[in-house]
């Protein structure tokens, strides 16, 4: 156990002391600039995208239903307990370097998930599938790298990610309502099979009512300490931005307020990770253009950070709580500071949000595992039951386990899914480029629309009857009635 500890300190320390904590941002302020920055001047077309009318297409799920399924899987841990280890570790600064994390990583999860639509698939049971494994192997004619991401991302999201998500649930749970951690993972690994057992149209479904709910009703707690502490909120802001360059003493410094912001802020919002094009490869983007799923994926980066993870910020720096001294972090310290907002409910409120947070995370990891399997062409019957089975047990042991060994798994992995996709995307950044300005260039008209024969370089690359088949928009219908039609039901 030593020796693995060992291994994944040195992988972390390459990972995060080296490649990601320049890599992530400098990609992003790549892709910000190259595509003129596009998360900024062309924000209200996120809205536009998820909020766009759904198409006739039983092959793919809906925009709004791909957006809820990477913020399930977005927003977990890394909003709860993760913003409360940056802060622990890297002071109020951390929340600031969260924020540049998230503003540059929309332009990256814009450009990443607009590459997965592009490059997706239609498997065997008339499904879309795509991913990074895709755009790699096709795009950048290396299906041998498509094959070492599916791998790690199935080892990261099916695996370690369920178990630090189980964790941080067994944690809230025993410490709100004292239940033993090993019957929380039991009952979460239940609740777990009869989601996944219907397999990524079921998540969808789910996603698409319960994500929703649990951020409204988050956001709506945070805006309430907010408003009941308007007076004390602009020095917290002071402080947030004077720690992050220093100019306020606090734990960690300027260094360890970068690290620590960058890192959990990648955790939580996952922007250049390649976990979200997983599922942005799924949908039936409306209009009818790669394009427009990069604009809602990059809408998820800016719900999960800018407005989830600074209202768990906001809330312990207004609690008080987090003083010198102190031992308090994760999941107890974001606990302690509602206990000090709303009294001894707080302890409950944080438990049960953490406990949707996390059962989200859980079942669209899975959907992102799942979609690796059919990159590996391993999506017999067996071998996915075999997986699902895997990750239940996942779920169980990471209950019971250490937060620390958790976490550390985590980074590590992640760290390498990362430095894979972010170098396949800036190879890939020309396409990238064309698509948006080919976007931009059809609305100056009307609905963009995507026309394969005019990306001659793609002949081969791309699935084509995709794109010739034009779905048409459904009208005159309930959204309930729309998704039902998408998945299928």
């Amino acid at each position: 156990m030593t020796a693995l500890n060992a291994i994944i300190d040195l992988l972390n320390t390459i990972f995060w002391g080296y490649v990601l904590i320049y890599g992530l941002i400098a990609v992003g302020i790549y892709f910000t600039l190259r595509l003129r920055f596009i998360q900024i001047l062309h924000f209200p077309e996120m809205f536009r995208s998820v909020m766009a009318a759904p198409a006739n297409d039983s092959s793919g799920i809906t925009p709004f239903q791909a957006l809820c399924t990477s913020l399930a899987s977005r927003v977990g841990t890394g909003n709860l307990a993760g913003v409360a280890v940056a802060l622990f570790l890297g002071g109020p600064g951390a929340l600031f370097w969260m924020w540049v994390v998230a503003a540059v990583g929309m332009a990256t999860a814009y450009s990443e998930s607009a590459l997965a639509q592009l490059y997706k698939i239609t498997d065997h049971n008339g499904q879309y599938r795509g991913g990074p494994a895709f755009y790699i192997s096709r795009g950048l004619n290396a299906p041998w790298a498509g094959a070492i991401f599916s791998i790690c991302l199935i080892i990261a999201f099916g695996l370690v990610f369920n178990a630090v998500q189980a964790n941080s649930i067994a944690d809230a749970m025993q410490g709100a309502f004292g239940i033993d951690k090993i019957w929380v993972g039991v009952g979460l690994a239940v609740l777990t099979a009869v989601v996944i057992f219907g397999g990524i149209r079921q998540i969808a479904q789910v996603a698409e009512y319960v994500v929703p709910f649990m951020a409204v009703a988050y956001l709506g707690m945070a805006v309430y300490v907010v408003v009941t502490n308007i007076t004390e909120v602009p020095a917290v802001l002071s402080l947030i931005v004077k720690s992050a360059f220093g100019i306020e003493q606090a734990a960690g410094g300027v260094a360890g307020a970068m690290l620590n912001g960058v890192k959990r802020g990648l955790f939580s919002n996952e922007a250049g990770m390649g976990s979200a094009p997983n599922i942005a490869a799924v949908a039936t983007p409306s209009p009818h253009h790669p394009a427009s799923q990069g604009f809602v994926q990059a809408l998820g980066v800016f719900i999960d950070t800018i407005l989830i993870c600074t209202a768990t910020g906001i809330m312990i720096l207004l609690s008080g709580v987090m003083t010198p001294g102190s031992e308090l972090t994760g999941t107890p310290l974001t606990q302690e500071a509602m206990v000090a907002h709303i009294g001894e409910a707080g302890r409950y409120f944080i438990a049960i949000a953490i406990f949707f947070f996390a059962f989200t995370s859980i079942i669209g990891n899975y959907a992102y595992s799942e979609n690796a399997m059919v990159f590996l062409k391993l999506d017999n019957k067996g071998t996915i039951a075999a997986l699902r089975v895997a990750v239940l047990l996942m779920v169980i042991w990471g209950a019971y386990t250490t937060v620390a060994v958790v976490f550390n798994m985590a980074d590590a992995a992640m760290g390498l899914m990362a430095s894979v996709n972010l170098v396949a995307i800036v190879l890939l950044s020309g396409t990238v480029a064309k698509l948006t300005k080919d976007y931009f260039d059809q609305k100056k008209t009307g609905d963009p629309r995507f026309d394969p024969d005019a990306y001659p370089e793609l002949k081969g690359k791309i699935e084509h009857a995709i794109w010739v088949r034009q779905p048409t928009p459904v009208t005159n219908a309930t959204s309930a009635d729309q998704g039902a039609r998408q998945t299928g039901s």
